[in-house]
């Protein structure tokens, strides 16, 4: 049975905005003498408010993350999702000790390697050899294990002709490429990583999200990771943590936590509807539904359904020309295609649209499909995007005796007309 390698209690952590410290001086000594000196709690974050960002407010003082309470074992791989500004970036940073936590503790047991942002760690002046050594000394690692690791680092940053270069002359991409593989291939108990591989291209991001897994699944070690792909986070993670506005929502089986997220806390995931707070001046989006033809969205799908995507859409403006464009990424997401009523010859009209698309039969393989949303003007300027906006999954249907059973190669598997001879 695997044992607690971090323990969080009670963790908070609260912001001055506006301005650094509470005012006065009077006032902060009057903190420190309550807090330090005499142990109480403090008054003045009695006042403080939910960071909750689309909200005024009244008080000077939020809270970041407020009564953040879990345990993390070892070897397990935890997807920490939630929207911007809900608090992932302040637990992550809380965990490497790169701040202290207003209220409550943390427990940790073993070595932490954190890639938090573009160049954390990394010295500007020195090259990116000089880095590797340097960020391993951080960890207290020796210099003979460091030298041991030395060139599959390397290898796997594939910024092998610069790596005797100040790290200050790197692009971006180049400077996450060798901060991550450091981070990865260094002995550490504990890998935590924001979502920093955004920065990276696709193919160092696929090859990220392998070491990653590699990481957790094979070498037993435990991994926190930070990312709004939904896709990648169910392929990487089997625990999930999700926050909203500082606070822990729901955490779990990752399957049931990018559910939640994705959909609220509703029974399917084929299913998403929009309240009012989501319209914008030129459109608005009611819901959108995955489901199969003639059932309803709660229904599941099978290999060999035929599946109707719904989208209800009003345009509010008729001198705008608006499309909606999907696009269908596969559960590691890679986008798969693309499609869109103008490939059809359709044009969405004044007033509430009922947006249908059928995928013919036996068209998606099994397996978990995200997607995401465009709404294009003028077929050039893009208005308005989300990604992953509906996730849903297909499962294996009725086959015939002696087919392959499970899935096949592929994402999708079109039924061809066949004749033999």
């Amino acid at each position: 049975m695997s044992k607690p390698i971090i323990h969080v209690e009670n963790l908070s952590k609260a912001y001055q905005i506006g301005q650094i410290g509470t005012g006065t001086i009077s006032r902060d000594i009057e903190r420190f003498w309550i807090t330090k000196v005499l142990g109480k709690d403090d008054p003045f974050l009695k006042i403080g408010e939910t960071n909750d960002r689309s909200t005024k407010g009244d008080s000077d003082i939020v809270w970041s993350l407020r009564d953040i309470n879990f345990e993390i074992n070892q070897g397990e791989a935890v997807g920490i999702i939630g929207k911007n500004g809900a608090g992932k970036s302040t637990l992550l940073k809380l965990l490497s000790r790169v701040t202290s936590p207003t209220t409550g503790e943390i427990k940790v047991k073993g070595r932490i390697a954190s890639l938090l942002e573009v160049g954390t760690g990394f010295h500007p002046e020195l090259s990116g050899r000089e880095n590797i050594y340097l960020n391993g000394a951080i960890l207290g690692m020796r210099k003979k294990e460091i030298t041991r690791k030395l060139d599959e680092i390397i290898d796997f940053s594939g910024v092998e002709r610069y790596v005797d270069t100040p790290v200050k002359r790197y692009s971006s991409g180049m400077y996450v490429r060798l901060a991550f593989a450091v981070a990865a291939h260094l002995e550490s108990e504990i890998l935590i990583v924001d979502e920093v591989l955004a920065v990276g291209d696709a193919e160092f991001q696929k090859k990220c999200l392998g070491k990653m897994g590699e990481i957790s699944k094979g070498q037993g070690r435990t991994v926190l990771f930070v990312s709004h792909n939904m896709a990648a986070v169910k392929s990487l993670c089997n625990k999930g943590i999700v926050l909203e506005n500082g606070l822990i929502k729901k955490m779990g089986d990752v399957e049931n936590v990018v559910s939640y997220y994705l959909t609220g806390d509703t029974e399917t995931q084929n299913k998403r509807t929009f309240s009012s707070q989501h319209d914008k001046p030129e459109f608005a989006i009611h819901q959108i539904e995955v489901n199969p033809v003639g059932k309803t969205s709660n229904e599941i799908l099978d290999e060999y359904q035929e599946i109707e995507i719904n989208c209800d859409f009003t345009l509010k403006d008729s001198s705008r020309n608006l499309h909606v464009t999907f696009v269908l990424s596969n559960e590691v997401g890679e986008p798969l295609f693309t499609f869109s009523h103008v490939h059809g010859g359709l044009k969405l009209k004044h007033g509430l649209n009922k947006i249908k698309c059928r995928l013919p039969k036996g068209f998606l393989n099994i397996g978990s499909y995200y997607l995401a949303l465009y709404v294009i003007e003028d077929s050039k300027k893009t208005i308005f995007v989300e990604k992953d906006i509906l996730a849903f999954n297909v499962q294996e249907g009725e086959r015939a005796i002696g087919m392959w059973m499970g899935k096949e190669p592929g994402f999708i598997k079109p039924i061809f007309d066949w004749s033999i001879a």
